[in-house]
This record gives C-alpha cells, structure tokens and sequence, in this order.
C-alpha cells in the first residue's frame, strides 16, 4: 500500500509538471500574471483575446535572455578582434572605445555604453561578407566561455525565460529579440539557443554593400553605423522590422525602457515587464549604480505604471537550464 501512494504522488507531480509551462518559475505573483495573461489572449470569448497575428513579444537580449555581466558578452567576441587588427589601427592606442578593449579594461569598456560596443563592432567587422562574419561567430560561440563562471557563454541564458519563449510560440506568439547588441552576432546562434530564427532577430547593425567577389555576389559588411538598436532606437527597429507594435515585452535596463512605454502605449491588453537583478549568489546583483545593464528610469517607471517586475531571486527556481532546480 506505501509502494502504491508512493507511485501515485510521484505520477501526480509529473502529472503537475507537464501541465506547468512554467516550471522553474516559481509560484507568485509575476508567474500568475504571465499565465492569465497569455490565457486571456488566447480565449476567444474573453475581453483580453488578442487576435494570432497581433500576439508579437518582443525580448530584449542582453540581461533579459542571457547574463550580461561583467560586460556585454559580444564585446569578449569583439575583443579579439580588435587585438587581431590593432597592428594596422596604432591611433586605437589613445582612442576610446579601442584603448580600453586593447588594455583589458573591462570598467573602461562598460563605460563607453553600448554605443562603444556599437563602434567597436563597425570598425573591426568591415572588411568581410556577412557569411564570414556569421562563420566566425558560429566558431566562437561553440567554444568560448565566461572569465569567472568558465560555463560557454551559450549555456549562460536564463532557463525562465527559454520556457517563457516556448510558452509563449505554443500559444500562437511570435516572438522577436530586440537587442542594442550586434544583429549579425546574435543571428548566428538565437536559433539553435533561443528558438528564434534569424529573420526575427533585431539588433544595432552596420552598413552593407552588395559586390561580386570573383563573379559571386557577395554583402560586405562597412565600417558605418546604420542602426543603434538601444533606448529610443529600439521601437524604431520594431516599426522598421516588424511593422507592428508589440503586445508583450520584457527588457531589463534604462536602455529598454522606450520598448517597453512602445508596446504599453498600444491599444487593448498588453503585459510589459523587466527582469531585476538581484540574485548576488546565482548570478548577480545590480540595478541604479551598474555600468552595464542600469535599471534605473524604467524601474521608476514600472513602479509608477504598474509594469511587471521580475525578482530574479525570488522568482526564479533556477537561473541557467544546466542548474538543478
């Protein structure tokens, strides 16, 4: 008989587990108000029922998905780069962002914003096709793994927010990364990580030139600029890309914040929310004072306008998918 309950509660848990589309969530506030939402979107009859082709959510990359801390992971793919094309760059010695990439000073790089990752990227990525770029940063993410964690970079995303992404697609959404961070470097690889194809990738990208490459066309990648997918820039690469606004998005820093004020500022039921840092023991803690990933202005701003915050301590059961609950 104690054989046979045992069976039975171990069959009831699975049996709550494979209902749970949320399993390292934990129960609370922030899970339920997820869950009713993407249950009201997708009941018909009910008021919040948003139509298929309008249920778009878009994920910041960078501190949302995937750690960001000590710097934005690109910039340890940039930094060799950079070091690898210094000898023919001697005015990168005394020039920022490049003095600081050259030196190792993470603090110096982190300093200079996403808009010195954005010029580190243009200038040490010219010069080769879109398929070469996409080779190296294939290479490199296979292999390359985190200063301190010593986990591949790819294993540092946040296992919440892989099975709210697959929540969220069984439930006819969607889903878009919006990231300040290289286009061309998160495409690469947010398939095969996230479930997210290339064509729904959005990020900062540079110029491109069409030319024919011993009588094969080729897009060569330029050292300009063309879009800096950060702050303000964000909900134009949504418009740009997507042509639709959002009904759900989650960022994590100032820098999404007019993402967020884009898909709330939209007609019918929308959920917005940011992820807050705050677990120092399983990852890491920061917010107002950080130089990279600053939560301050969008924390006010959630707190004033009733956003959905994530306690990344308290609500999450785990943080990386290769973590036991």
């Amino acid at each position: 008989m104690c054989i046979l309950l045992v069976l039975l509660w171990l069959c009831s848990q699975a049996c709550l587990a494979a209902q749970d589309p949320l399993p390292s969530w934990n129960d609370g506030q922030v899970k339920q108000q997820i869950v009713t939402f993407v249950t009201k979107a997708t009941t018909e009859a009910g008021s919040g029922y948003i139509a298929p082709d309008r249920r778009i959510a878009v994920f910041d990359n960078d501190g949302t998905l995937w750690a960001e801390q000590p710097i934005y992971f690109q910039v340890f793919f940039v930094l060799d780069q950079v070091k690898a094309q210094a000898p023919q760059h001697p005015e990168w010695k005394t020039t920022e962002p490049f003095k600081s990439a050259l030196a190792g000073d993470l603090k110096g790089l982190a300093a200079s914003g996403e808009q010195g990752v954005a010029q580190l990227m243009a200038a040490t990525h010219a010069g080769m096709t879109t398929d070469e770029f996409a080779r190296r940063v294939s290479l490199w993410a296979s292999s390359a793994r985190h200063p301190t964690t010593h986990r591949m970079f790819t294993e540092m995303v946040y296992q919440p927010m892989l099975e709210l992404l697959h929540y969220l697609r069984d439930n006819g959404f969607k889903t878009y990364i919006v990231t300040g961070g290289g286009q061309d470097f998160v495409r690469a690889w947010a398939q095969a990580v996230y479930g997210v194809p290339p064509e729904q990738v959005i990020g900062s990208e540079g110029e491109l030139k069409f030319e024919l490459r011993d009588g094969q066309p080729v897009l060569m990648k330029q050292a300009k600029v063309a879009l800096l997918d950060d702050g303000p820039g964000k909900p134009v690469g949504i418009e740009r890309f997507i042509g639709r606004k959002p009904v759900f998005a989650f960022g994590n820093s100032d820098g999404d914040q007019q993402m967020l004020e884009w898909t709330a500022s939209g007609d019918g039921a929308h959920l917005v929310g940011l992820v807050h840092h705050t677990d120092a023991a399983r990852e890491w803690s920061y917010d107002r004072d950080s130089r990279v990933g600053k939560l301050d202005k969008a924390w006010d701003e959630a707190a004033a306008k009733g956003w959905t915050v994530v306690d990344m301590k308290q609500d999450w059961k785990q943080i990386y998918p290769s973590e036991k609950p």
